[in-house]
């Protein structure tokens, strides 16, 4: 069975477009929409994502969360909901979307599986905000990476500090949300939708300061379309040594842009 098809699914009579989520004693039909329909953040540096950003309305007109009706507003409720949701999100770091469900969330973070649906809208919320906080870990680590140096390092260089960071192991579960969004764009496009909010904003910053707006927008969607493209072909090809070619030419562009710009 292939990941897409194996990916977080359980019960033997499932089907490609009828994925239901395991829970502990059942499992559901997901409802449009997917695992959840989290806010992005969309600027670098922010805080990890709280209730309250997850469960509003994401664009595209997905319906808004009930939020989290037993727990918000106590301040050791948010505290324990954290608690639960690093533990959670080291798991996916280390065993990826395969297989993933409301049990295996709970033995991940020590607890049951009434404790975490007490604190969180079911798996798929679950999920959502363990894969925005993966990504933050990620921006975070690339940014520090590519402020290494002098301020007036190349952006070639800046980008090629940041790729080791998005191939680390811990990373590939956010590389198998994007695959998840392109096996069924209907239900999961958000999945890439929120990634680019989130790495956008990132890529803006590492652009020349003297540059036009709208110069980096198109230069930091380049990257960012450019990237995904090479870390698709290294997940799933393995040639490294292709995407080290390509990863070349992606510098030299970024060489031609800067000396264009001045």
């Amino acid at each position: 069975m292939s990941l897409m098809a194996s990916l977080v699914f359980t019960g033997e009579h499932q089907t490609a477009h009828q994925p239901r989520w395991a829970w502990p004693d059942r499992a559901y039909n997901c409802e449009p929409g997917g695992l959840g329909s989290g806010r992005a953040c969309t600027a670098p540096g922010w805080p990890a994502a709280t209730a309250a950003d997850v469960n509003a309305a994401a664009g595209g007109g997905a319906p808004a969360r009930a939020g989290y009706r037993r727990s918000a507003g106590s301040p050791r409720g948010e505290a324990r909901r954290r608690e639960l949701l690093a533990r959670v999100t080291d798991d996916l770091a280390a065993r990826g979307l395969v297989d993933f469900s409301l049990r295996r969330a709970a033995r991940a973070a020590g607890t049951t599986h009434k404790v975490l649906l007490y604190h969180f809208d079911g798996a798929d919320d679950l999920l959502s905000q363990a894969i925005v906080q993966l990504r933050q870990r990620r921006i975070a680590r690339g940014l520090a990476a590519a402020a290494e140096g002098p301020a007036s390092r190349p952006l070639a260089d800046r980008i090629r500090a940041v790729w080791p960071i998005l191939v680390s192991e811990e990373a590939r579960v956010l590389d198998q949300a994007i695959g998840l969004a392109m096996y069924d764009p209907g239900r999961y496009d958000y999945l890439g939708r929120e990634a680019s909010q989130q790495y956008l904003p990132t890529l803006l910053s590492l652009c020349p300061e003297h540059w036009p707006q709208q110069r980096k927008l198109e230069v930091a969607e380049m990257i960012l379309a450019t990237l995904r493209g090479f870390l698709v072909d290294v997940r799933t090809s393995g040639d490294t040594a292709g995407v080290a070619a390509g990863f070349e030419a992606l510098a030299r562009a970024l060489e031609r842009e800067e000396a264009a710009a001045g």
